[in-house]
């Protein structure tokens, strides 16, 4: 993908072996022609999928995935305890089974910028949980 800004700066970076042997790898498999180009649509992607975090007043609706193994009692009551105190911000909530150990879950929410964020950062911080994923956008959509 072409850069849209004609003014280039140069950049240097420090990256373990491995990562960038991972990037590398999607690059050849995505078809980009250098790394730059890599690494430009990253930060773009980047920048879209994190900006709304910068303001915190900003309404969004989205969807937060979180993947846990369902055998743990201790955090299934502290799931339940969390859905619970954020029922204001959480509108419905899906879960299925990955496998015999692991449950994928699925929340929609509406709320603030700060309200999303800090519901992210509890699932975050809670031992047993492999992964959370919030996708956004603005509530309100810019005319």
């Amino acid at each position: 993908m072409p850069c849209e800004d004609d003014d280039i700066t140069r950049i240097g970076i420090s990256l373990p072996e491995k990562l960038l042997g991972e990037f590398d790898e999607i690059l050849a498999c995505r078809g980009y022609l250098s790394r730059s180009e890599g690494i430009r649509d990253a930060i773009r992607t980047y920048n879209l999928v994190y900006q709304w975090l910068c303001n915190g007043d900003t309404p969004r609706q989205g969807v937060i995935t979180i993947v846990y193994n369902f055998w743990d009692g201790p955090l299934l009551a502290e799931l339940a305890s969390i859905r619970h105190r954020h029922q204001g911000v959480i509108s419905t909530s899906v879960q299925t089974y990955i496998d015999r150990h692991r449950r994928v879950e699925i929340l929609l929410v509406q709320g603030s910028s700060r309200e999303l964020r800090d519901l992210v950062e509890i699932l975050r911080a809670e031992k047993g949980i492999e992964a959370v994923k919030i996708t956004t956008t603005r509530a309100d959509p810019e005319p």
